[in-house]
């Protein structure tokens, strides 16, 4: 009973839509309706500049650690893993906002990663940072640093329900950057630039 209660926590506290909030409460606007339409930390940094956008990675990597290292710490690597995926299942469908289309879960992902196997995700945080400096992509940085963190955990020695998550999470987050693939096979995908977006 335990295990569900912090499962199904993960999946609430993993739907909070900081992203929108924050710039539903700082800018009175919704977020959805700017840049990619994304709720998430990258196009809120996109739109309204590290002010907002760095607060929103805080929140988005936290409401993944919190169930996901409550569940370990309480139940095991089995629980923590579940805690977490329900949060990046909320992330990508907020209850709060009636199921619709949510973030892309790679903050949240980070967030699961860093409780379970913390190592590993400072790994594939090193991974996305190195690229996403490099390209200026966020999703090819995204995607590459998701793909890696499997083989991560399992070289240093992570236990198997975190390596299927590693595995799991990598399908997800590539999944959900479908567009984004498109669009740099279409050579049309856009480079993150660090200054605020202007308003059209």
């Amino acid at each position: 009973m335990v295990e569900a209660a912090i499962v199904v926590g993960g999946y609430l506290l993993g739907s909070a839509p900081f992203g929108y909030w924050a710039v539903r409460f700082f800018r009175n606007e919704d977020i959805r309706t700017r840049g990619s339409g994304n709720i998430g930390a990258t196009n809120v940094w996109r739109v309204h500049g590290p002010a907002l956008g760095i607060p929103v990675v805080v929140l988005d990597v936290a409401k993944g650690f919190v169930p996901a290292f409550v569940g370990l710490k309480v139940a095991g690597d089995l629980v923590g893993v579940l805690a977490g995926a329900a949060a990046m299942a909320g992330h990508w469908r907020p209850v709060y906002l009636g199921f619709a289309k949510g973030g892309k879960t790679v903050a949240t992902a980070g967030g699961v990663a860093f409780a379970l196997a913390p190592l590993a995700a400072a790994c594939a945080t090193a991974t996305w940072i190195v690229l996403f400096l490099l390209g200026r992509y966020s999703s090819v940085a995204s995607i590459v640093a998701a793909a890696l963190l499997p083989v991560y955990v399992w070289a240093l020695g992570g236990d198997w329900p975190v390596i299927a998550f590693g595995a799991l999470a990598a399908v997800a987050v590539l999944l959900l950057h479908r567009a984004n693939v498109r669009r740099l096979l279409d050579g049309t995908e856009h480079r993150f630039q660090f200054r605020r977006a202007a308003r059209a």
